[in-house]
């Protein structure tokens, strides 16, 4: 088989079935990290919450708080990280939740689900 070869392509597997064949092991995900990021980003509003958090924090270290302001900045900056740092986790959990996330993800290449085996 040559790559580019249409058959080269994986097999669908329904969201029934994925959700009865993960567990399982019946199934291998792939996931890509660098588009689950920003779609767990999107799909969250990470930036319409975390940003008047750190605007926040900005605001009360100027004003004088420097303490409550440098943690509010730094509980948002590690809580972005951290959600970043997990994205593709998540979005396997979201996909697993809901049927719409899950053909989302596998018609526009964030995750491919192959049969094990």
């Amino acid at each position: 088989m040559a790559a580019g070869d249409p058959t080269d392509f994986a097999e669908y597997v329904a969201f029934e079935e994925f959700r009865a064949g993960l567990p399982a092991g019946r199934l291998r995900v792939i996931v890509d990290p660098k588009l689950a990021r920003r779609f767990v980003a999107q799909r969250l509003l990470l930036v319409v919450l975390l940003m008047p958090l750190i605007g926040l924090g900005i605001a009360l270290a100027l004003l004088g708080a420097r303490w409550t302001g440098g943690l509010m900045v730094a509980t948002g900056v590690v809580f972005h990280r951290l959600l970043m740092w997990q994205a593709p986790q998540i979005l396997l959990h979201m996909a697993t939740r809901d049927a719409k996330v899950y053909e989302h993800a596998t018609q526009h290449g964030l995750m491919e689900v192959r049969r094990s085996g």
